[in-house]
């Protein structure tokens, strides 16, 4: 990819979320959605997201897997106090080094808890892999860490959308993906043809389908258009909105 002039490339991403109680249903994860919306403004394409148990092989050998693969890598999850938060050690294992005590991790620690509170279990969250630089939580001031292209986060919401705020700026990507979106109450079976017609006509752009049922009953079905050319997304726009039209429906364009 290196080879690949700055203007033409497209900068990917995948996010990993890490925790069993993610997998269990007992917590429902929200940080996709912000990671994902803060790298669409930044022209970063998200093409993979993963949920995975906090077993230490298998974090550290899909870490492995996805840095090789995309641009940027972001974690959440399993990097706070207790015995389960495991991340910062798998992370240190894909990369093949040691896990230690950060020097400035440790200052900002000894910074918010006293002296007699600095336990064992919450020196934890001062340790990095080796060669590991901090990202700033102006939240809870505990740091996250990235090593490479990968960025290791909180899994508390707040707490991981400061963080992400704070690399954010940092990132390269391209221009923004843009989107527009053609609301209609006729069912997909009968749009799906003249839909699948426009993709074909417009391969740039991602368009997707996305029913659901109004609370009083009936369909409700957004369509979708997700691409970098505003030109060429009001074209396939409106295409989709006269296909709707022409097949009995109200189209809304948003």
């Amino acid at each position: 990819m290196s080879d690949i002039p700055a203007a033409d490339k497209v900068y990917t991403a995948c996010v990993l979320i890490i925790g069993n109680e993610i997998l269990s249903g007992r917590t429902q994860d929200t940080n996709l959605a912000y990671i994902a919306q803060g790298l669409a403004q930044i022209g970063v394409v998200l093409k993979e997201a993963r949920v995975i148990p906090d077993v230490c092989d298998t974090i550290a050998a899909t870490v492995n897997e996805l840095r090789a693969k995309y641009d940027y890598v972001f974690t959440t999850g399993g990097i706070g106090p207790t015995h389960d938060d495991i991340t910062a050690e798998c992370v240190a294992k894909a990369f093949g080094v040691q896990n230690t005590l950060h020097p400035e991790a440790h200052r900002i620690l000894q910074s918010v808890i006293k002296p007699e509170d600095l336990n064992e279990a919450r020196l934890r969250m001062a340790h990095t892999p080796q060669g590991a630089t901090l990202i700033v939580n102006v939240v809870s001031r505990v740091p996250g860490f990235k090593m490479e292209n990968v960025y290791v986060m909180a899994g508390i919401p707040r707490v991981m959308q400061a963080m992400f705020d704070a690399v954010k700026p940092t990132l390269k990507g391209g221009p923004p993906v843009l989107s527009r979106t053609v609301s209609c109450d006729l069912p997909e079976g009968i749009i799906a043809k003249g839909l699948g017609e426009v993709q074909t006509r417009y391969p740039d752009l991602d368009i997707g389908s996305y029913p659901a049922f109004r609370r009083g009953g009936g369909f409700h079905v957004s369509l979708v258009l997700r691409g970098r050319d505003a030109a060429l997304l009001d074209r396939a726009a409106g295409e989709v909105a006269a296909m709707v039209k022409g097949l009995g429906g109200n189209p809304a364009l948003e």
